[in-house]
């Protein structure tokens, strides 16, 4: 009998279900479920072990602490090349450099070259054969030597300046206390406005218009006057014919007299300073010669000069005289 060709090969009889095993469910049951997966796909987690994933592959194959050391390495040296990098010098003003252009305009012309806000910079030594002009502040970081002379209208040193020799033809003006370690020679005059004080001062010649000495004054050696001779005026008691004269200064000198006929008592001359004193001076007279010595003499003094007399008549036709000293 032949076989029915419409019957389905899942009404075939199934095979019998081992001994132990539970029994599974029908075909149908599992067809009909939707969650179930169908019998001809694997399962993720039935893979074959040929075909891992990209993730795996990369983790078989790299070492991960091999990847951590050099990511450590490369921050390492990334921090000592930005520590050791030298810092970038920001110039506050700008410096350019001359062309060839430029410094033959220098050698032939008077040029201009930048502007105030900008700096010349020249690194080699430099020679300069003609004069240099500086119209504002010269400053000299170093040493400055001067192998001529030096010509300075004003000069002011703020500090300590050390000069083996120094000739000053104008006036020099010292603002401060000066100190002179060596000897100080003076070949003109010297004037001190003001007090001058001296452990031990050697003058060849000084000329002082007041002098104070607030110590005593000891002198080695004489004592010489100057200045113009004193005028006269001729007295009474000279006689007749008689004669007077004056030799010296203000400060000391002497008087000549010679007498006439009959000379009465009275002023044998008067003598005129040719400098009032301030105030009357001291005036001691001194009578030279016999004659003189057997005369009632005097004086009469001011501050304009003294006069020298007699209290009873001289002898006639007689020559003496007066040595004077005034100290006011």
């Amino acid at each position: 009998m032949p076989e029915d060709k419409s019957k389905k090969p899942q009404d075939a009889p199934k095979p019998p279900a081992p001994t132990g095993a539970p029994q599974a469910e029908s075909l149908d049951v599992i067809e009909s479920t939707p969650s179930s997966a169908p019998a001809s796909q694997p399962s993720a987690s039935q893979s074959a072990p040929g075909k891992l994933n990209f993730l795996q592959k990369i983790r078989n194959t790299v070492n991960i602490y091999l990847v951590i050391f050099i990511l450590l390495a490369g921050t390492g040296a990334a921090v000592v090349f930005v520590s050791l990098k030298p810092t970038k010098v920001v110039k506050t003003t700008p410096i350019g450099k001359l062309t060839d252009q430029q410094l033959s305009a220098l050698r032939s012309n008077s040029t201009l070259i930048g502007d105030p806000k900008q700096t010349l910079d020249i690194q080699s030594s430099t020679i300069l054969e003609g004069p240099v002009l500086a119209r504002n502040d010269l400053s000299v970081a170093g040493s400055l030597k001067v192998g001529g002379a030096l010509s300075l209208p004003s000069i002011t040193i703020t500090g300590n300046g050390n000069f083996a020799q120094i000739g000053i033809t104008g006036p020099l003006s010292v603002g401060g206390d000066t100190a002179l370690q060596g000897g100080l020679t003076v070949q003109k005059n010297l004037s001190v406005a003001g007090s001058a004080s001296f452990g031990s001062l050697s003058v060849g010649g000084l000329s002082v218009t007041s002098l104070q000495v607030k110590n005593d004054f000891s002198i080695t050696k004489h004592i010489i006057t100057g200045g113009g001779v004193p005028g006269q005026t001729r007295g009474t008691a000279l006689g007749s014919g008689g004669t007077a004269s004056v030799s010296g200064t203000d400060t000391a000198g002497s008087v000549t007299i010679n007498t006439g006929g009959s000379p009465p008592a009275g002023l044998f001359v008067s003598i005129t300073f040719t400098q009032r004193f301030s105030s009357t001076p001291h005036v001691v007279i001194t009578p030279v010669g016999s004659a003189a010595g057997g005369i009632e003499y005097y004086i009469n003094r001011d501050a304009n000069g003294f006069s020298i007399g007699t209290a009873n008549p001289p002898p006639a036709g007689a020559n003496f005289g007066f040595d004077y000293i005034v100290i006011q």
